[in-house]
């Protein structure tokens, strides 16, 4: 057993410096991925809209949505949990593109409103309920209106703001907040071993840069480092290296949570998301709609059943029989806040009565809402196109296919949920 953990360490280790030696490379695959990105944006806006006859495997447009949000959305997040950030070290064309800008840019000084922590969790909410009105995950031109236009802020804040970082990864992109509780429970993290880097102090003065902006001499966990490897064995003292999956919630950054963790955790994550994802085949929108409808017409209100609003704003593609209109949209909202309300009554409620009955400070709930991180991973893994017909107001989309969940959901959930649970005697 000694000697698989000593090769097992000896991987991890190297593996970091493999990162650092070859940083060229990574700029190179970089610019691969932005390049394979930007088509998949661009390609299907030149095409018609596909059909109910068309498939992955005999239209682009369909094959590109499964890609997005079939493929990369759900294996980002699920390569998240188990080898931490390395998509946004590595791969991302947002985070590459925005520290490209920064190098070049006027590395003026970060402004205080930006450091507001609440930001990831408002952008993320707001990207997940906008992507759902417009149909992200079904037609071009939403997809590319909204990722496209994260990507140019992205670069215009990476234009203006730091020099060779990536202030827009660290402080306000819309995922940065979800990658960084996911990767919490991932088994390979750098590790800083503070004596070593007492012990050097006096012969190695060098700097790293650091584009996402991690106090890399402090830092605990895992959830900010972007897993680059630009700092491997600086000063002897940062390593590659494997961890307990629940090590970082009991002991590490879990210990410093903040409402806002719990905020994006809990209403959010357990909450919003699963709601989002699957709300047209809820029998609750069906009644809040139906509700809505019978009020409008006691009221003789005709604008909110008939109005056609732009696509940009609601979903309007009368050409394939897929429109939502104002009173559609309104149940759909008044459905998230009730999902989010419930998770909330359902997790952070019996939270804060166990910390009132162990009589511990009331920041402690924050701490132990990250035991709900694997379960909230989880709910990412089901593909965002695993929706169901909805059966909208005198229009019927039959394009949107039902996907089954991947046995690498349960697969994660035993593999984390038993150990996190664990460690808290620890406590």
């Amino acid at each position: 057993m000694n000697a698989v953990r000593t090769v097992a360490r000896s991987f991890a280790g190297g593996l970091g410096d493999v990162l650092l030696a070859h940083q060229a490379l990574i700029r190179r695959a970089q610019w691969v991925m932005i390049m394979v990105y930007l088509s998949f944006l661009v390609i299907p806006l030149l095409l018609p809209l596909p059909g109910s006859s068309d498939y992955i495997w005999n239209n682009l447009s369909r094959f590109v949505q499964f890609v997005f949000w079939g493929v990369w959305w759900p294996f980002v997040i699920l390569g998240t949990a188990l080898v931490g950030r390395f998509w946004c070290g590595l791969l991302c064309p947002e985070g590459a593109l925005s520290e490209f800008a920064s190098e070049r840019g006027a590395g003026r000084a970060i402004p205080s409103w930006m450091k507001w922590s609440g930001w990831p969790v408002v952008a993320f909410v707001t990207t997940t309920i906008y992507g759902q009105l417009t149909s992200v995950y079904q037609y071009p031109k939403p997809a590319a209106l909204l990722l496209g236009g994260s990507t140019l802020a992205a670069m215009v804040v990476g234009a203006r703001y730091g020099k060779a970082k990536r202030v827009w990864c660290r402080l306000l992109c819309p995922v940065s907040g979800v990658f960084g509780v996911v990767s919490k429970i991932a088994p390979l993290h750098f590790r800083v071993y503070p004596e070593f880097w007492k012990r050097s102090a006096a012969v190695d003065g060098s700097g790293v840069n650091c584009a996402p902006l991690v106090p890399i001499k402090t830092m605990q966990g895992s959830s900010a480092c972007h897993m680059c490897g630009r700092c491997s064995g600086h000063r002897g003292a940062i390593r590659l290296a494997w961890r307990k999956p629940s090590s970082d919630i009991v002991f590490g950054s879990g210990r410093m949570a903040t409402r806002w963790d719990t905020i994006l955790i809990v209403p959010v994550l357990l909450g919003l998301v699963p709601t989002a994802l699957h709300w047209t085949a809820s029998g609750v929108f069906q009644s809040i709609r139906q509700w809505l409808v019978e009020l409008c017409v006691d009221r003789s209100w005709s604008w909110p059943l008939s109005l056609r609003i732009p696509w940009w704003f609601l979903t309007n593609y009368p050409s394939v029989n897929d429109v939502m209109n104002f009173v559609d949209a309104v149940s759909f909202l008044v459905l998230a806040c009730l999902g989010a309300l419930a998770a909330t009554v359902a997790f952070v409620l019996p939270l804060a009565a166990a910390a009132a009955i162990l009589r511990r400070p009331s920041r402690i709930v924050h701490h132990l809402a990250q035991a709900f991180i694997p379960l909230a991973s989880v709910a990412f893994l089901r593909p965002p196109c695993a929706d169901h017909e909805p059966a909208r107001l005198g229009w019927r989309s039959s394009s949107r296919s039902r996907c089954e969940p991947r046995s690498s959901s349960r697969y994660l959930r035993r593999m984390v949920v038993g150990a996190v649970f664990q460690d808290w005697g620890r406590l």
